[in-house]
């Protein structure tokens, strides 16, 4: 019985670091595509996604009204990339909240946005990533905005 425990343990235990492995991984991915975002590297960040990935944002527009705003990641891009060179950007993550499902995964994180050093809105990411030939690859991107409860 005892001898039984503790291949359990030892079972128990290797599954939960091969899950926090992969959390690592999915993590990784999401530093990386905000390394090359705060570089504009849009040729990195292409290499991040799976194709011409669906882009959302959720906000509450002027008259209060919850808006649903869907770009391509084309058109990300090339915004990402037109941006002048002396104006400073940083989307600053606060936390991670990873879950796993196989080659898929989903990362919540909770951000704040850094325009020339003010900040101009907070909000939360969710990106849907995809696991592919040993590299989790981003799908779906979507995210709120909003102005005020940032601090």
């Amino acid at each position: 019985m005892r001898i039984l425990l503790i291949i359990i343990m030892i079972g128990f235990n290797n599954a939960v670091s091969a899950q926090n492995s992969e959390e690592e991984n999915v993590k990784n991915t999401i530093e990386a595509f905000f390394e090359a975002f705060h570089k504009q590297d849009t040729t990195a960040m292409k290499s991040m996604a799976k194709g011409d990935i669906l882009m959302q944002s959720i906000s509450v527009n002027k008259e209060g009204k919850t808006v649903l705003n869907a770009n391509s990641y084309e058109d990300f891009l090339r915004n990402i990339a037109s941006i002048p060179k002396d104006r400073s950007f940083e989307e600053k993550l606060l936390d991670y909240s990873i879950q796993i499902d196989g080659k898929m995964a989903n990362a919540w994180t909770p951000y704040e946005f850094w325009y020339m050093e003010k900040l101009s809105h907070c909000g939360v990411n969710s990106f849907q990533l995809i696991k592919e030939n040993d590299k989790w690859k981003i799908i779906y991107l979507v995210d709120t905005r909003r102005r005020e409860g940032c601090k």
